[in-house]
């Protein structure tokens, strides 16, 4: 089936709307209420269109494209519809630009320019309403700035399945109000931020604190559980400010959990919890000292290598789900070369409280399936027994936090010496006989494998001391492409962190080890081949939206 839309023969599908054909052949119908994944309002009227032999003009959002139909989005008839909704739609709304955090990336903004005559005929008074209400713990509300869209409303009813907002007044007073004694506070409440077209919905915890213009925007995986939803990193002077969803209609479509957004983020910054620089054990015992001093990679490497090499027969090697496959696959390497066994342990973490039948899954870490896949084995209360027994006297323990094994301390209170490559600092991280800081997954490129077995891939959206943000290898924003070496804006924090498999390979290498990849995209390849048996697989071939295996 066929319709004209601007002269151009398009195909449509059977139901489909003149918005939704237009859209898949890659025309543009201004929109404001319409949503791909919401019901059709038809409140904004900005998607009129003129449809031969039609009476009227005709708004594309709601209306069924039929064969044979002829479509005209940018004749004069349309035009001047665009520029009085427009301008009906302006009548109103404040001048906030200058301090709106939505201005740079406003759909009200960008059709003022592109569908508005540029002049107001409205010499009145605006109307005036409440410009800070608290919707909920994550959501502030601006009354004058909303245009009455409903897709807050509609987002919370069919997809949050919480019915928390609805309009209440009519005419110019009308505004979104919680429900009495309600608040909006569902597990996916700020999702109305990113579906509002205007700045009425504001992020609590992200307003005013950055233009968009000044911020990198980086692709990467959200970490929160096995979902693996698909998010944007937002960053400026080397801090996380934001992660937002990014549309994948195999994975999460287009949302994104609360948790998500706010719980994976929470101390990529902080210094006081991060793990800022290599340690060891102070074996001195003088009074007064830490019980670990800092000291540089190659001392710490030397040290592992020297615990390796005493306790290579009795190491139990431990990886994580947290990790991504390049780490995970780099620590059963090292393992298989100094034991001849790729016994590797991962420590799996549900919370069925946490699951829910929208995204959320119960498994609350990113890559357990790909661990399954690599041929790793659940630690399992047998093995923590062989450990108290002291059937293993050293561990290798990467990034695992500190609950996952209830009373974690007693385990490793009778191990001999003990390698730790974490992130955070923990009740166990003090214990270390040798600690060295891993990258965050903010800070590395590498992939997941989700629950649906889709290959997702993770980029670096921060850099660390040993990286420099450099044009073609991270997003760039303004400040980042003008900035100084001098200039405040590039001075933000950076930790001596590595990647799990770059601190694996070195410490192969100083046992005279040598692998076979020189970064992470190697390290994907090689793992691709040994353990899925896929030829010449890397980073493209996972795409932006993952790769599923069979």
């Amino acid at each position: 089936m066929k319709i004209t839309i601007d002269g151009k023969e398009i195909e449509f599908q059977q139901g489909e709307t003149i918005i939704q054909a237009a859209k898949r052949a890659g025309i543009e119908i201004p929109h404001f209420c319409w949503h791909p994944g919401l019901s059709i309002a038809g409140n904004c009227r900005i998607c009129l269109v003129e449809i031969e032999k039609a009476p009227k003009l005709m708004i594309a959002c709601s209306t069924l494209a039929q064969e044979g139909m002829v479509v005209n989005t940018k004749n004069d008839k349309v035009v001047k519809a665009q520029n009085a909704v427009m301008e009906f739609l302006l009548i109103n709304h404040p001048l906030d630009c200058p301090i709106c955090d939505e201005a740079g990336e406003c759909k009200l903004q960008d059709y003022a320019f592109k569908y508005s005559t540029g002049i107001s005929r409205f010499d009145e008074e605006k109307n005036h309403k409440e410009k800070r209400v608290e919707l909920g713990p994550n959501v502030m509300f601006d009354q004058e700035r909303c245009i009455s869209c409903s897709r807050c409303i509609r987002f919370c009813d069919e997809i949050a399945k919480e019915p928390q907002l609805t309009f209440v007044n009519r005419g110019e007073k009308v505004t979104i109000e919680t429900f009495p004694g309600k608040s909006l506070d569902n597990p996916y409440s700020m999702n109305v931020i990113e579906i509002c077209p205007v700045g009425a919905l504001t992020s609590r915890h992200f307003r005013f604190k950055s233009r968009v213009w000044d911020m990198s925007f980086t692709d990467s995986i959200c970490p929160g559980c096995s979902r693996g939803c698909n998010t944007i990193i937002g960053v400026r002077n080397n801090e996380i400010l934001r992660i937002e969803p990014r549309e994948n209609q195999n994975v999460n479509q287009w949302w994104l959990c609360d948790y998500g957004r706010l719980e994976t983020i929470k101390n990529t910054n902080n210094r006081e919890k991060r793990i800022t620089s290599p340690s060891i054990l102070n074996t001195e015992n003088i009074i007064g000292t830490e019980n670990q001093i800092q000291t540089d990679w190659d001392e710490a490497i030397g040290n592992t290598v020297a615990i390796l090499t005493s306790y290579k027969d009795d190491m139990l090697f431990v990886g994580s789900a947290y990790s991504t496959l390049e780490d995970n696959y780099a620590l059963m390497k090292l393992a298989k070369t100094l034991t001849g066994r790729e016994d590797v342990f991962y420590i799996p973490r549900t919370d069925e409280s946490f699951g829910d039948d929208i995204l959320r899954k119960s498994d609350m870490t990113p890559n357990t399936q790909g661990c399954k896949l690599l041929g790793m084995k659940e630690l399992t209360e047998e093995i923590l027994a062989e450990l108290k027994s002291k059937k293993y006297k050293s561990v290798f323990w990467m990034n695992n936090d500190d609950s996952l094994i209830a009373n974690a301390k007693e385990y490793f209170r009778d191990v001999e010496t003990n390698i730790q490559v974490l992130s955070y600092h923990g009740i166990l991280s003090s214990r270390a006989n040798v600690l060295l800081p891993l990258s965050i997954y903010a800070e590395i490129n590498g992939t997941f494998i989700n629950f649906e077995n889709y290959i997702q891939r993770l980029k670096p959206a921060m850099t660390t001391i040993e990286q420099e943000r450099l044009i073609g290898q991270y997003e760039m924003s303004r400040l980042d492409k003008f900035g100084a070496p001098n200039d405040s804006w590039t001075q933000g924090t950076k930790f001596n962190a590595r990647p799990g498999w770059k601190i694996i390979k070195a410490i192969a290498k100083a046992m005279n080890i040598e692998f076979d990849f020189e970064n992470s995209e190697e390290v994907f390849s090689e793992l691709c081949k040994e353990k899925f048996g896929l030829d010449n697989f890397d980073y493209d071939s996972v795409g932006s939206s993952g790769y599923k295996l069979k």
